[in-house]
């Protein structure tokens, strides 16, 4: 997949209206601070269009990424947040499921957890949540760049024995530093954009 044009579309909060897209979505979840912004300007080859920030919880909208004309990456809000207070944590979580519950164009969900640690109660929450609204997610490991590379292998074990996936599930270590991993998720979304072409075409 080659990046030309992106462009931020739509931001929604709390009160807003979902966009009715056409185009194909895929949707980044992940706790505070996992870095899902640094994903995301990796993947669409910009410093600083999604923002990302050393204080966690900053992201506290849904933000629609058109990229190329073709799909929409969706930035959810970050979730795990400490200092949120409990009402705030509710609304989020309000949001990203009646995002996932509407959205008729989500084909994807990549949840983000920190390869250097276990993954949280809420990391498993997450996925759980992804599953029962009838999605696979695509495990993305990041901050790959801050582990040794002998413990890569022990630590993915980790977060698929801790998330308990499902058979198959994709896992993708990355680092937004050195780029590794991209070219997989570039990979499956090019995939994801020929089936929905095909979708189309028979329909």
């Amino acid at each position: 997949m080659v990046i030309k044009n992106v462009n931020l579309e739509t931001v929604c909060g709390i009160t807003s209206k979902l966009p009715q897209n056409e185009r194909l979505e895929v949707a980044f979840a992940g706790k505070s601070n996992v870095g899902k912004s640094s994903l995301i300007n990796a993947l669409m080859n910009r410093k600083s269009l999604a923002r990302t920030s050393s204080q966690p919880g900053k992201t506290q909208t849904i933000n629609f990424y058109n990229i190329n004309g073709e799909l929409y990456f969706v930035d959810l809000p970050g979730y795990g947040y400490a200092r949120a207070n409990e009402s705030v944590k509710a609304q989020w979580g309000k949001m990203i499921e009646n995002y996932l519950y509407r959205s008729r164009k989500l084909r994807a969900v990549f949840l983000l957890i920190d390869i250097r640690h276990k993954p949280s109660d809420n990391d498993r929450n997450m996925y759980d949540w992804i599953v029962n609204h009838g999605f696979h997610p695509i495990v993305i490991a990041t901050k790959l760049d801050k582990i040794n590379r002998s413990q890569t292998a022990k630590q993915v074990r980790l977060i698929r024995e801790t998330l308990q996936v499902r058979p198959g599930t994709v896992l993708i270590p990355f680092s937004a530093q050195t780029k590794q991993g991209r070219d997989e998720i570039y990979d499956i979304l090019d995939s994801l954009l020929e089936q929905e072409g095909e979708h189309e075409s028979i329909g």
